[in-house]
């Protein structure tokens, strides 16, 4: 595993240091974020109030009062030595399984109102998608998209939305602009893709990412009463890895029952991410993670 091991840091203000890691967002950068933050919780002095990993990045925030800023920034630097490329890192996380309805009558519905602002206005969003990544349709585009597992490296700009790296190697990886501009509407819960980047919309809103179906999975649960919600009201963390399980119409229908009935759980388990090894034989240690989910 390689990376660039020199680090950026600024301040922010009076409370806030921002470390950027890398300057391209990669998979291995973001690991490298997660790597540096797991170390840093798991050695947390006094005063560090919150500790937010991002794509190539991480913030904390911290109390001038109780740590001199300074030896926290000395602190950072140490810990960011100490992980080097995070080749070593290992991750006790969860791998979660999303069931998706592709190509939804409400996505597809959205994204005709919205075709103005589109690449291209005659094909859909997951037409798009599958022709300029060199696939046949829109078929093979979902086998490439629910393939392989997905990297959640950061939780946020909406609340509760993950970001994820699809975890291939590089030249493998879906890519697919944003909107030329975004919409104004975005049905909850739509599987979106922008650059990169795989995501969830936890709420319905504006957005720019294309739309290639929806699950009926609740992932944000303000009033926490869902049962996978008991702890927190967002369901999914960084380091989470996500393997998206394509559904028809009555699976779906099945599973918003569920919701409704309040009932409803997302499948998952617990595992253990060792980023080398995973970059040694990603197609090999991505056909072994995914057997944990078939366990009984």
């Amino acid at each position: 595993m390689t990376a660039d091991t020199t680090a950026r840091y600024s301040w922010g203000g009076d409370e806030h240091i921002f470390v950027e890691l890398a300057e391209s967002m990669s998979l291995p950068a973001s690991i490298r974020a997660m790597a540096i933050t797991t170390s840093l919780r798991a050695n947390r002095p006094d005063g560090i109030l919150e500790i937010c990993p991002a794509n190539a990045s991480y913030q904390v925030r911290y109390d001038p009062d109780v740590i001199e800023p300074r030896a926290l920034l000395k602190h950072l630097q140490d810990i960011e030595r100490e992980i080097g490329d995070a080749g070593d890192f290992s991750l006790a996380t969860r791998v979660v399984e999303i069931p998706v309805l592709y190509r939804d009558p409400w996505t597809t519905e959205t994204l005709m109102r919205f075709r103005d602002r589109h690449q291209d206005p005659d094909a859909t969003d997951i037409e798009y998608a599958a022709r300029i990544n060199g696939l046949a349709g829109p078929e093979e585009f979902i086998r490439a998209h629910s393939g392989s597992p997905w990297f959640t490296s950061m939780v946020g700009f909406v609340t509760g939305l993950p970001f994820m790296f699809q975890m291939v190697p590089r030249q493998r990886q879906l890519v697919v602009p944003k909107y030329l501009r975004p919409r104004t509407d975005t049905p909850k819960q739509t599987v979106g893709h922008g650059g990169c980047f795989g995501c969830i919309y936890s709420v319905r809103g504006a957005g720019g990412y294309q739309m290639f179906g929806v699950t009926p999975a609740p992932i944000y649960d303000p009033a926490q009463t869902m049962p996978d919600f008991d702890d927190f009201m967002v369901y999914f963390r960084p380091g989470d890895i996500v393997k998206f399980t394509p559904i028809d119409r009555d699976r779906y229908d099945d599973h918003v029952q569920e919701v409704e009935a309040g009932e409803y759980r997302i499948r998952s388990r617990r595992v253990d991410f060792g980023p080398k090894a995973f970059l040694d034989d990603p197609d090999g240690f991505n056909a072994r993670l995914l057997e944990v989910l078939r366990a009984d």
